[in-house]
């Protein structure tokens, strides 16, 4: 007798534990919360009443974190740019010595470490015609400009260098100028 009712208790447990399933409780509370749609990645979709996949920002918004360059890449947008483009940052020791060591990495292999136009590149003529600070009327907004968008043989370095360091490239520039006029 014991032993079958052994077999009795185990084969009753046996038949409730089989159709539990513990992803699925028997009562849930907002089903949608344990078992959520999937959708994959760009799968068509019919969220959108005209059928487009994404939905376009509103017209004259900004990306965060981007400030719009409001002057063109070209010859009238350089000489705006030198004649209205003012530094946002402080004539300062520090951004000076920052400005001078991106100098040093992005511009004067061409531009020489004193801005003559002899830097290393020059002087191995792999670039000829490299312009000399002393010889350029030149502004703090000029030489953003250039920064930004490049000219003639020099490209941009807009990629490289972010808005504050072309403006500490820039004061860095102007004060080699000044010193080469001394």
């Amino acid at each position: 007798m014991m032993k079958n009712s052994i077999i009795l208790y185990i084969s009753l447990g046996l038949l409730l534990t089989s159709c539990f399933d513990p992803s699925k409780p028997n009562f849930q509370y907002f089903p949608d919360m344990y078992e959520s749609l999937a959708y994959e990645t760009y799968a068509e979709t019919n969220a959108f009443s005209d059928g487009i996949e994404a939905q376009l920002p509103p017209e004259g918004s900004i990306a965060r974190g981007w400030d719009p360059y409001d002057y063109e890449d070209s010859n009238a947008g350089y000489e705006l740019a030198k004649k209205q483009l003012m530094s946002p940052i402080e004539d300062n020791e520090l951004n000076l010595s920052k400005g001078k060591e991106l100098y040093e990495i992005y511009c004067s292999v061409c531009h020489g470490d004193k801005g003559d136009g002899m830097g290393i590149l020059a002087q191995r003529e792999k670039f000829l015609g490299i312009p000399a600070y002393i010889d350029r009327e030149i502004t703090p907004g000029s030489i953003y400009h250039v920064l930004m968008y490049g000219i003639n043989a020099m490209g941009s370095h807009a990629g490289q260098v972010n808005e504050e360091e072309r403006w500490q490239i820039a004061q860095y520039v102007i004060k080699l100028r000044e010193e080469s006029k001394k």
